[in-house]
C-alpha cells in the first residue's frame, strides 16, 4: 500500500466542516470503546452494527459517510485487539488498555463519500458534512494510478492545515545495479552512525537546536488564559514548531537511509530496543531526538524497494568485543577508543560497526556462494527482510543458524571475500 499526501485548500466554512467530520469520527470511535467496556463479549461485528445505532440516534453522526463510520469502528477494534494480543503474549508492564481519544485523529473514507476530479487536482466529498470541493497541492502525480486503486482517503489535520492522504493499492520496486559493497552501521549520540569503513555521519540534533524556540513558545502558551483566542493561536504556533522538528527528523532519516541502501548490497545494523534505552533519564531526550527507530524503518523499506539485503543483528557486546581477535574488552560509555591486547586500536564505534557487519554476514551467508532461492522466499532474518528477487545478482547460500567461528578460521566472515 502506497500513501500519497497532499495539502488541502478551501474556504473557512469548509475547514470548519472538516473539523466537524473529525470530531464525529472521534465520537464514534469513543462510543465503540464505551460499548466494549460496558457489555462483555462485544466483538468486531457488534461494533459495526453499533455504527448504525449511533447514526439513527444522533443526526450529526448520520451526516458522516457510512463507510467512514465503519472505519472509525475498525480503529476502535484495532486498539481492542492489540490489547488482547498483549495480554495473550504476557507483555510486561502496561498492556495498552484502549483509551478514549482526546486529540484529532484522521477521518478515513473508503470507496464512497468522495470523488476525485479528472485532472487529479481537486477532490469533492459528497457526504452531508458539507466539506465540498478541496484543492490539492503536492509533488505526487495521481495520473499513474486508476481511481479503483485508491482504497482509502484520509482527512488529516495538523498544526499548519488540513492534509489528504490517498492509500493506493500497489507495490514499489526499483532496479539498480549491484555495488558489491557491504556495510555495518553502529548508531550513536555523538555521531549519528559510524560504518564499518570508518565513515561517520554527524548527528543533526534537531531538537537541541530548536529547543530554545520551543521553550519560548511554550512559555507564551502558559501565560495565556485557558479558552481564550490568544491561547489558541499560541498553541497553534507551538504545534508548528514541533511539526517542523518532526519533519526535519523524517527528512534526514529518509535521505540518509536511501543513500545507504543504494550504495550497498547488504546493510547490517543493531536490533535495538529503544523502549528500554529511553528508561535512562539522562539520555532519553537525546535518544528520542536521534530517532534511530525511524532510520531503521526506512532502511528496511528501501531494502525492499531496491532489492537489497537488510539484517538486524543482536547488539549484545558489540561495543566490547574486539573485531580483530574476538576478545571482550570492557569499556565505560566515556571510553571512546578501543584498545585490545592484540594490538588493535581504533574508534570504539568503528570497531562495533565491524562486529555488526561480521554478525550480519554470519547470518546471511558468504560471498561468492550465493543461491537465488533465498531472495525469492521473502523470509525475515533477525528483523531484516529479503527482497522478492535476487538482490546481489550472484547466488546466495543461507546458513540460518550459522554460529560465529573464530576470526582465524578458514570459514570466518572476515575472510569470506565480501
Amino acid at each position: 500500500m502506497l500513501v500519497f499526501e497532499f495539502k488541502a485548500y478551501g474556504k473557512s466554512a469548509q475547514m470548519t466542516a472538516v473539523d466537524d467530520a473529525i470530531r464525529t469520527a472521534k465520537f464514534i470511535r469513543n462510543s465503540c470503546i464505551r460499548l466494549w467496556m460496558d457489555i462483555k463479549g462485544t466483538g468486531k461485528n457488534d461494533l459495526q452494527k453499533y455504527c448504525a445505532v449511533l447514526a439513527a440516534n444522533f443526526p450529526f453522526a448520520n451526516e458522516l459517510n457510512s463507510m467512514a463510520r465503519q472505519a472509525s469502528a475498525e480503529r476502535a477494534w484495532s486498539s481492542i485487539s492489540r490489547f488482547y494480543e498483549n495480554c495473550k503474549k504476557g507483555v510486561a508492564g502496561k498492556k495498552g488498555f484502549p483509551k478514549f481519544q482526546k486529540d484529532c485523529r484522521p477521518v478515513e473514507y473508503k470507496t464512497s463519500g468522495w470523488k476525485l476530479a479528472d485532472d487529479r487536482k481537486s477532490i469533492t466529498f459528497t457526504d452531508k458534512k458539507g466539506i465540498g470541493r478541496l484543492k490539492l497541492k503536492g509533488t505526487r502525480d495521481l495520473h499513474f494510478y486508476q481511481v479503483n486503486q485508491i482504497k482509502r482517503v484520509r482527512l488529516v489535520k495538523r498544526a499548519d492545515g488540513v492534509y489528504i492522504q490517498f492509500c493506493v493499492d500497489g507495490n514499489r520496486f526499483e532496479n539498480i545495479e549491484p555495488t558489491s559493497n557491504t556495510i555495518g552501521l553502529d548508531v550513536g549520540l555523538k555521531e549519528y552512525y559510524t560504518d564499518s569503513q570508518g565513515r561517520m555521519v554527524e548527528n543533526p540534533k534537531f531538537l537541541r537546536i530548536g529547543e530554545k524556540v520551543l521553550k519560548r513558545s511554550q512559555r507564551r502558551v502558559s501565560r495565556k488564559v485557558k479558552g481564550s483566542t490568544n491561547r489558541g493561536r499560541a498553541r497553534q504556533i507551538l504545534g508548528k514548531r514541533h511539526l517542523k522538528i518532526s519533519r526535519q527528523r523524517k527528512d534526514h532519516a529518509v535521505k540518509l537511509a536511501r543513500c545507504v541502501v543504494q550504495s550497498n548490497d547488504l546493510i547490517a545494523y543493531e536490533d535495538l530496543r529503544i523502549k528500554n534505552l529511553v528508561k535512562n533519564h539522562c539520555l532519553a531526550k537525546s535518544i528520542n531526538d536521534a530517532s534511530w527507530h525511524q532510520f531503521r524503518i526506512w532502511i528496511e523499506y528501501f531494502g525492499k524497494v531496491f532489492k537489497r539485503v537488510t539484517v538486524a543483528v543482536n547488539p549484545q557486546y558489540s561495543s566490547q568485543e574486539c573485531s580483530n581477535c574476538g576478545e571482550i574488552v570492557k569499556k565505560t560509555l566515556s571510553t571512546r577508543t578501543h584498545v585490545c591486547r592484540c594490538g588493535c586500536v581504533m574508534d570504539r564505534d568503528e570497531n562495533a560497526a565491524r562486529i555488526i557487519l561480521s554478525r550480519g554476514l554470519g547470518t546471511v551467508g558468504h560471498a561468492g556462494t550465493f543461491a537465488a532461492p533465498l531472495a525469492t522466499t521473502g523470509r525475515h532474518v533477525l528483523g531484516g527482510s529479503f527482497p522478492p528477487k535476487a538482490a546481489l545478482g550472484t547466488p546466495l547460500r543461507v546458513h540460518s543458524r550459522l554460529r560465529r567461528k573464530p576470526s582465524g578460521s578458514a570459514d570466518s566472515p572476515q575472510r569470506s571475500g565480501f
